[in-house]
C-alpha cells in the first residue's frame, strides 16, 4: 500500500518541526522556511524558463535552498539525533564568484532599471523579492530568539543579489532590453 500524501496531524494548525516539537503554522520559524519554499519553487521556474535548459547553478541553489529549510525547520532546543545537510562559507563565495563572473560581462548600471522584460528575466526579479522578503522572515526569526545561524542570513543576502545580476545576464543573452527608471520629476 502506497503512503498517503496526507496526515490529517496539521488539521488544528499545528505542524511538527524536526524534534518533534509542535508549533501553530503561523509560527515565525514556519513563515521562515515557507518563504524558502516559495522562493525554492519560483527557482524552479526560472530554471524551467532558460532557453538552454535547467542551469546547473540553480539546481545547485535549491538543493542549498532545501538546506536552510531543514535547518530552520530543526528546533533549536533539541538535540537531534539524524544527520542534517550543511550549509557552508563555500556555498556563498560560488554565489560572489557568479556574481562577479556575470559583473564582468555586463554594462554598469547608472541608474535602477524596471523589473520587467522576458518570462525568465521578469521571474529572476520575483525570486529576487520573494528572497528578500525570505530573508527577511529570517531576520525577524533570529531576532525573536530562533538560532539563524549567520550562514543562513548571508546565504539569502549574497543569493538576492546574484539574482539581480542573473536577471541582467538573461537580458543580455536573450536581447531583452532592459528598461530603465526615469524617474518622473515635476
Amino acid at each position: 500500500m502506497a503512503t498517503k500524501i496526507y496526515t490529517r496531524t496539521g488539521d488544528q494548525g499545528k505542524t511538527s518541526l524536526i524534534g518533534g516539537q509542535k508549533v501553530y503554522k503561523n509560527h515565525l520559524r514556519i513563515r521562515a522556511y515557507g518563504e524558502i519554499d516559495e522562493l525554492n519553487s519560483w527557482i524552479g521556474m526560472v530554471s524551467s524558463q532558460i532557453a538552454e535548459g535547467p542551469h546547473p547553478l540553480l539546481g545547485e541553489i535549491q538543493d542549498r535552498l532545501f538546506t536552510i529549510g531543514s535547518v530552520l525547520a530543526t528546533d533549536p532546543d533539541k538535540e537531534i539525533k539524524m544527520e542534517l545537510p550543511g550549509l557552508w562559507e563555500k556555498d556563498i563565495q560560488v554565489l560572489e564568484q557568479e556574481i562577479d563572473r556575470i559583473s564582468a560581462l555586463l554594462t554598469p548600471l547608472s541608474s535602477f532599471i524596471l523589473p520587467a522584460g522576458s518570462p525568465a528575466v521578469s521571474s529572476c526579479h520575483i525570486c529576487r523579492c520573494v528572497c528578500r522578503r525570505a530573508e527577511r522572515a529570517c531576520v525577524d526569526l533570529h531576532l525573536d530568539g530562533g538560532g539563524v545561524p549567520s550562514l543562513v542570513l548571508a546565504y539569502l543576502n549574497r543569493l538576492s543579489d546574484y539574482l539581480f545580476m542573473l536577471a541582467r545576464m538573461i537580458s543580455k543573452e536573450t536581447g531583452s532590453p532592459e528598461l530603465i527608471w526615469k524617474p518622473r520629476i515635476h
